[in-house]
């Protein structure tokens, strides 16, 4: 994220006046340092963090700092927010060496970016990413600068799974990760890891009490490949707005079951334009609800209840130019409906 230096300096004062209050007190006394040793020696964190810091760089540009990791022997990845607009970064292993890398993709709707950097040291080795699904409870390690604090740990577990967050473009970013392990400016670009080793979430954001997100393992091994090939990823994109059908929402529409997405708007110029019908909003009891148009089941037989099962399945299953079969339920029967895909554009509408 991009550095805010009055952020920083009251985080650095904070954190003075604490050290001298537990310098002060005498409350607990100090570890020996056999059982220190004991611990250390035990403890996961420090074998993760051991084994991966040295591939956890600070990146920084001229509008601020953020953290990036290690993919392959010639690439770093961080978000799309932190390189910006900029064409080169400086970037700072943890051994203090600085290097400059030239950013050769960024995509703004999963906010992931790559970097090349030409003389890598061998230390810094590349992080895998997961190809198995991150599982709520599932214990991970957050690794970055946070206010320019180089190689910062902090750990938490997995609190959340299939999140839609913001994206710089205006839409959102699927399949997304939560995470209560502690995540401050500067931390964005950062590996999520799970304790072995692999990397489960490209850290996004944070700033919320024991809440960041990060951008998933399988969209990551999407998009990334196609950065580094031809500086770009194009996303599917439908062209619909969508609400979830609430019971109250169900009621209106004299539906059986509170379930599937209601259509509640077709872009005129959208891939959906002519296939999938749009709700109209009326007053009923008092209350403003869409009523009539489509309502989503199913895409490819895969059950779409919420706009985040809805939006996953599109971002990590389908590309631009499929045809997808949508099941829709429309005055009262179900019936399926052809679309292909188009991209999504640069920025939401």
């Amino acid at each position: 994220m991009t550095e805010d230096a009055t952020s920083r300096r009251r985080f650095l004062q904070a954190g003075g006046l604490a050290l001298a209050a537990s310098l002060a007190g005498c409350g607990a006394s100090a570890p020996t340092a056999e059982g220190t040793a004991a611990s250390t020696a035990t403890s996961p964190y420090t074998r993760i963090y051991r084994d991966t810091v040295d591939s956890v760089l600070l990146l920084r540009t001229d509008a601020g700092s953020g953290t990036g990791f290690v993919y392959d022997e010639r690439h770093v990845v961080t978000n799309a927010h932190v390189v910006g607009s900029a064409a080169a970064v400086d970037l700072r292993t943890s051994g203090g060496r600085w290097h400059e890398g030239a950013v050769v993709g960024t995509d703004p709707n999963s906010d992931l970016a790559v970097v090349a950097v030409d003389d890598l040291p061998a230390s810094a080795s590349p992080l895998a990413l997961a190809t198995e699904p991150a599982v709520v409870g599932q214990e991970v390690v957050a690794i970055g600068n946070p206010f320019d604090l180089d190689g910062s740990v902090t750990t938490g577990i997995v609190s959340g799974i299939d999140r839609s967050i913001p994206a710089p473009t205006g839409y959102s970013i699927p399949d997304a990760i939560q995470t209560d392990a502690a995540v401050n400016p500067g931390n964005s670009g950062g590996p999520l890891v799970a304790l072995d080793g692999r990397v489960v979430a490209v850290i996004n954001s944070g700033g919320g009490e024991d809440i960041a997100f990060g951008i998933s393992a399988a969209l990551a091994r999407r998009v990334l490949p196609a950065l580094i090939e031809t500086g770009s990823f194009d996303h599917s994109f439908v062209g619909v707005a969508l609400t979830p059908v609430t019971p109250t929402v169900a009621e209106a529409n004299d539906l059986d079951d509170p379930r599937g997405l209601l259509v509640v708007d077709v872009l005129s110029d959208g891939p959906a334009a002519g296939r999938l019908r749009a709700s109209e909003r009326a007053v009923i009891d008092g209350e403003d609800v869409p009523v009539g148009g489509d309502v989503l089941l199913a895409i490819d037989g895969v059950t779409t209840d919420t706009t985040e099962a809805l939006g996953s399945y599109l971002a990590l299953r389908t590309r631009p130019g499929d045809t997808v079969s949508l099941t829709i339920l429309r005055d009262g029967d179900e019936r399926t409906v052809e679309v292909e895909l188009g991209t999504l554009p640069t920025a939401a509408r």
